[in-house]
């Protein structure tokens, strides 16, 4: 079967945790305006320092 089609009630919710001010929480618990904050950050992958 192909993941990216499947059924609706075969989905999965995922829940998305970051660390803010020292502590790591869910994104679902913010208020309305951290969620936003949180939408338009910039995320990267920073390559390994030899």
């Amino acid at each position: 079967m192909n993941t990216t089609n499947l059924p609706q009630e075969r989905r999965q919710r995922c829940e998305v945790w970051t660390r803010v001010m020292g502590y790591h929480r869910p994104v679902s618990a913010f208020n309305k305006g951290k969620q936003s904050e949180h939408r338009e950050r910039t995320h990267f992958t920073e390559s390994a320092s030899r």
